[in-house]
């Protein structure tokens, strides 16, 4: 195989592949020892505690390896001073641990040079190859020197022939890595600081999702307490998320959970749509407060309680109650009476004590008078040396004593189930039911919202089930109810498969949370996404310009000041690499309708296909769709095709499709295409798009799904998108 595609290369690069391709093969057969290395020292763990930990450590590593063979080294850097370091999926070892390294993983810092440098700024390095594989045989490479004499002003594309041929190829349904073609404002967002939000603004192509994925990977390998904590991936849609399932895995990483928001919360379903007015009632930042005013209301208030024990009545005072209630205050409801209890626990002992102590003082002052016309020997016969203790000598009980009835009365069912009476257990969604459907309660506790009378009836009037935007109140409800269990919610991140414990606990505290669209985020999803990391290591990833939410924020100050105040920053990507030149021409005049206050991304590549348009009358439309996207699939055959229409539109041209056995090709609305990329793209009546709200927004998105040719079908009579004025 390998002689075949040489004959396709000239001599020096013929004679450069087969260099590479000596590498190659030595790093693939070290790749090899390493892992039967590996299997050997995990079969030989011992079984004890260190053992076992000490075998996760290594099943990682031989995981990341085990991946990593299929690209294995994609890169060379040649230094200034003759230094040679290939760059690869991972790092491999030398068999001598004094040497350096034989390949170095993309993630160290040694890497780095290999996305940053650039003729202007070469730090030190001479050359930066790109290697071409197909599986275990190197088929090409593209060098660019990285000396002063070669510079040229404005050159912002590191690896072009390497980055270009990669946007050029078909898409296939699933992202794929690009940790050979990062550039370099995308490698200085992936290596940056994680010790506060990131928000990334970045418009259609730039490489938003790319980014975050490829810094998940980063952050793991940098900080490695965060696999014990879990990274969680969260996304617009199950079908996005199908989408890029593929990338970490490939990059070695599996301490990852993916999800969309409204999945996050084990047990609880989304069962239908709501309009776009309750979405964005329920979606701000004032029912925090409401829900924790709410909740707070359900706690007991102070009064007298009257325990048993062992056949007798204790009063814990009214004032008593009180102050252990102020004691417990600012912790979540279930926590609290766990406090709570132990501290009426430790009052009912201290009073029992009081009382046996005082009932034995009157019992031994009573019997001084007889005792005393005993003599001493018929005392010592009475008790003998060494078998009185306690209570029994003087009247006070013992340590040992005390203890002994304090065990008791913590194990003691029925003041267990006495105290649960009064402070009882709540379920997150009966509270927050009675919260959204008793007007006079929402009333009072919405008061921080605010909302209005037609708001209050709006929501109350709501039918039972769960819609999107009840998630992120449940999840508040649930976070200041907290776990009926004790010890629920805390993270044991040394055990193996820690990513299904996380995804199984809705208090999981993780090491890192991405969000992608996270323009699309309501305040209220904010708060989701912060409880799960409270450290503020988040990145957000998304473009405040394709914003369909029902919320009304238009800047990302807007979006996240209710949640994050001044603690984020930002960062920006300004080049579009997947979306053609020719395509990213039309957006100015859609972003001017949709009141955007960016610029769109520069694009960089020509796929050299103009966009068209086509007018078609309603009922001609499926048979049209049909007729495009056949045609779109013969022009980009082994590629993808999608199709982008307005919410009437969706099922008529699916069931067109499906009927003229057009293939899988999906027919989505502009926020179900979200994230999204195909090589060719069908926009189906345009200006039905714009009618929908924020339409302009979703009209931006669906032009810029496609990395090669770009197609719209409009209704008769509709003007052409193309000659739209700039406003």
């Amino acid at each position: 195989m390998t002689r075949l595609l040489m004959r396709d290369l000239s001599g020096p690069e013929r004679l450069a592949v087969a260099r590479e391709q000596e590498f190659l093969d030595r790093a693939l057969l070290r790749h090899d020892q390493l892992l039967v290395h590996l299997e050997r020292e995990i079969r030989d763990t011992s079984n004890d505690h260190a053992g076992k930990a000490r075998a996760r450590g290594l099943r990682q590593r031989y995981e990341e390896l085990r991946r990593s063979r299929d690209g294995l080294v994609f890169g060379r850097l040649d230094a200034q001073d003759g230094t040679v370091r290939r760059i690869g999926r991972t790092g491999l070892r030398e068999e001598d641990e004094d040497a350096d390294p034989l390949v170095v993983d993309w993630r160290a810092e040694a890497a780095r040079a290999f996305y940053t440098a650039t003729p202007l700024d070469p730090q030190g390095q001479a050359r930066r190859r790109h290697l071409r594989v197909d599986g275990a045989t190197v088929v090409g490479v593209n060098d660019e020197p990285l000396d002063a004499q070669s510079a040229e002003p404005g050159g912002d594309i590191v690896g072009e022939g390497a980055l270009l041929a990669a946007l050029g190829q078909r898409r296939t349904g699933q992202m794929s890595t690009a940790i050979a073609t990062l550039q370099r404002e995308q490698d200085d967002i992936v290596r940056a600081p994680a010790t506060s939000p990131l928000i990334v603004q970045g418009g259609p192509g730039t490489g938003k999702t790319v980014v975050a994925l490829h810094r998940v990977a980063y952050l793991l390998f940098t900080h490695r307490q965060m696999a014990d904590q879990a990274v969680l991936v969260l996304g617009p849609s199950a079908r996005f998320l199908d989408y890029i399932a593929q990338v970490l895995p490939a990059l070695g990483e599996t301490a990852v959970v993916s999800s969309t928001l409204d999945a996050l919360i084990p047990g609880i379903a989304v069962g239908r749509a709501e309009s776009r007015r309750a979405a964005e009632i329920k979606g701000r930042a004032g029912w925090q407060p409401a829900i924790e005013s709410h909740v707070a209301s359900l706690r007991p208030q102070p009064q007298d309680l009257t325990l048993r024990w062992e056949g007798e009545s204790y009063t814990v005072s009214e004032e008593a109650v009180r102050q252990a209630l102020r004691s417990v205050s600012g912790r979540p409801y279930h926590h609290a009476r766990r406090v709570f209890t132990e501290h009426v626990r430790q009052i009912l002992t201290e009073a029992v004590v009081e009382r046996r102590e005082a009932m034995l003082t009157e019992v031994e002052e009573g019997l001084e008078d007889v005792l005393a016309v005993f003599d001493r020997g018929a005392k010592k016969s009475i008790a003998p040396a060494g078998t009185a203790v306690g209570a029994e000598i003087d009247g006070t009980m013992s340590d040992d004593e005390v203890d002994d009835l304090r065990e008791r009365i913590a194990g003691s069912a029925d003041i267990a189930t006495f105290l649960r009476g009064w402070w009882p257990d709540l379920d997150p969604q009966t509270v927050l039911a009675q919260l959204l459907h008793d007007e006079a309660r929402l009333r009072r506790h919405a008061s921080a919202a605010p909302l209005d009378d037609d708001e209050i009836a709006l929501v109350t009037g709501e039918p039972a089930g769960w819609a999107p935007s009840d998630v992120p109140l449940l999840d508040a409800v649930a976070d200041q109810l907290g776990s009926v269990a004790e010890g629920a919610g805390e993270n044991h991140g040394t055990e193996d498969f820690v990513a299904d414990r996380a995804r199984a606990d809705r208090g999981w505290i993780y090491g890192h949370v991405v969000i992608d669209e996270a323009q699309e985020l309501s305040e209220m999803q904010w708060h989701m996404v912060v409880r799960r990391c409270p450290t503020g290591s988040v990145t957000a990833v998304g473009d405040i310009d394709q914003t369909e939410a029902a919320h009304r924020h238009t800047s990302w100050d807007e979006a996240v000041r209710a949640t994050l105040g001044e603690r984020w920053t930002q960062a920006d990507l300004t080049i579009c690499y997947r979306t053609p030149r020719e395509v990213m021409e039309l957006t100015g005049p859609v972003l001017a309708r949709a009141g955007s206050r960016n610029d769109p991304p520069r694009g960089v590549r020509s796929s050299g296909v103009s966009p068209w348009e086509s007018a078609v009358d309603e009922a001609g439309l499926p048979a049209a769709v049909v007729q495009a996207v056949t045609a779109l699939g013969e022009r980009w055959a082994g590629g993808t095709v999608g199709v982008v229409a307005p919410d009437r539109w969706v099922v008529p041209v699916s069931k067109a499709l499906r009927a003229a056995a057009a293939g899988d090709v999906p027919v989505l609305t502009a926020t179900g295409a979200k994230g999204l990329e195909w090589d060719a793209t069908l926009v189906v009546d345009p200006h039905g798009i714009t009618r929908q709200p924020r339409g302009w927004n979703g009209l931006y998105v669906a032009l810029t799904r496609c990395t090669q040719e770009l197609g719209q079908l409009r209704l008769t009579g509709e003007e052409p998108l193309s000659f739209l004025p700039d406003e």
